[in-house]
């Protein structure tokens, strides 16, 4: 499936959110609810049995923590590199927004495959692991995340214009917006941050210092690269260039995709309480932590 055809079949999709009642727009998959307008319980079960390969590429995040910037940057380096064939680039990328009998679109990709998931760590299809596929898992600061997640949903384009702010934080706090807990998606990552597999790119720091940490990226997924091909890379991979170019990229969701890119935007939304509130959940979950430590908190949340 081409691009243009997978970006028409989900903007499909993302249309009958509109007429959805709000009971009819989740599912529950292992305790994590789903979003059923772009997923489905029997893509996840199939999903089960997706053979990966071994040069594969997996990018995960938690939603709206940089997932399609990144893959953007991915494909530029793969690409550059001459790992990926140009058009290989699919939109959305994700394994979870394939019909089960659309599936096999992945088998008849070529290698080297870019792939990416907003799946829960310890739900993905075990040949990943089997196979050591090198994964890279971008992080943001998960009161930052929660107000992007909040205005994806809630823009007229998805559909959630009734959700309001303190319903959607309520809901993020439980567990209960997509994809489920912000914190116990963070937190698997600990159990993973040891293997020589996985790459973490912290949102923050890849937006203060994209020069570097690309570099970092290429090194670990062994792209060979002149300085200048990844500056040139870098300079079409700023949030500005992303964001005038996304119309083309990503259709009329490209500027709810790429909104504010903004670090700190939190203030503008938060209310003490609310504030107290995340900083709590981190100091339980995710403080003192390996992947804690990379996120940085009392900077970019306090």
């Amino acid at each position: 499936m081409d691009r243009d055809t997978a970006m028409k079949e989900f903007e499909d999709l993302v249309e009958k959110i509109k007429e959805m009642p709000v009971e009819e727009t989740y599912f529950m998959y292992k305790g994590i609810p789903y979003p059923s307008v772009v997923t489905s319980l029997e893509t996840l079960q199939a999903l089960d049995t997706f053979e990966a390969r071994a040069d594969d590429i997996l990018l995960m995040s938690y939603p709206k923590c940089g997932f399609n910037w990144m893959f953007h940057i991915l494909n530029s380096l793969a690409i550059t590199a001459g790992t990926t064939e140009k058009g290989n680039e699919m939109m959305p990328p994700l394994l979870e927004f394939r019909k089960p009998e659309n599936l096999q679109v992945f088998s008849s990709m070529p290698s080297q495959r870019i792939l990416g998931t907003h799946l829960h760590p310890d739900n993905l299809p075990s040949s990943f692991f089997e196979k050591k596929v090198k994964i890279l898992t971008m992080i943001r600061n998960p009161k930052d995340a929660a107000v992007s997640f909040y205005h994806f949903l809630h823009n007229p384009v998805v559909g959630f214009k009734k959700l309001v702010w303190d319903e959607f934080f309520s809901m993020f706090m439980e567990g209960k917006a997509f994809y489920g807990s912000y914190f116990d998606c963070i937190s698997a990552w600990n159990k993973k941050i040891n293997d020589e597999n996985v790459h973490i790119v912290v949102y923050e720091e890849l937006k203060k210092n994209m020069l570097e940490e690309v570099k970092k990226t290429a090194k670990f997924f062994n792209f060979t690269l002149t300085e200048e091909q990844i500056q040139s890379i870098c300079s079409r991979s700023t949030f500005k260039s992303m964001k005038e170019n996304s119309m083309n990229t990503h259709g009329k969701l490209g500027t709810i995709i790429f909104r504010k890119g903004d670090i700190g935007d939190w203030k503008n939304y938060l209310t003490e309480e609310q504030s107290k509130a995340v900083d709590l959940k981190f100091e339980k979950h995710l403080a003192g932590t390996k992947i804690g430590d990379l996120l940085k908190y009392d900077e970019y949340c306090k």
